[in-house]
């Protein structure tokens, strides 16, 4: 599509450089070609790591985000390039899943979108966040709070 080529996307069809910090900044967006639609997009990233604040143990997980676009969507490059930037960075589990909520809230203005993060276990206890958001005021509000009221 011819559309694609004049975003000015930066990551994609370019030498990749990995940050060695949390960077937010490598995120890019593109044009939503099917505003007309409600459709779910996910994202599974299985390789996910960071570290442990207290301890600098690094911690692994597989990281799930799901959304309804609305105007903007993230480039899948740039997502993977800022989940990277998380690997040397310290933070608890529950501040990743929230941080990348937050950070995608900010870059898309989705509908919808929800994180999960399955850490693996460390001392024999798994952790698994779960953060969403829904446009307040509309309906997909209201779907944010079922979900999360019915989150198991």
């Amino acid at each position: 599509m011819e559309i694609r080529k004049t975003e000015g996307l930066q990551s994609l069809g370019h030498k990749t450089v990995y940050k060695n910090t949390y960077d937010p900044s490598v995120l890019e967006t593109f044009q939503n070609l099917h505003t007309q639609n409600d459709y779910w997009v996910r994202f599974n990233c299985p390789e996910f790591t960071s570290l442990c604040p207290i301890t600098g143990q690094p911690d692994f997980a597989e990281i799930r985000i799901s959304y309804i676009p609305d105007q903007r969507m993230v480039e899948s490059k740039s997502l993977k390039l800022y989940l990277f930037s998380f690997r040397d960075e310290g933070a608890f589990h529950e501040d990743c899943v929230n941080t990348i909520m937050k950070d995608l809230v900010k870059l898309m203005d989705p509908k919808y979108l929800e994180v999960t993060g399955f850490f693996t276990p460390r001392g024999g206890i798994s952790i698994y966040p779960f953060a969403n958001y829904g446009r307040p005021g509309t309906r997909y509000e209201e779907i944010a709070q079922r979900r999360l009221e019915n989150h198991e």
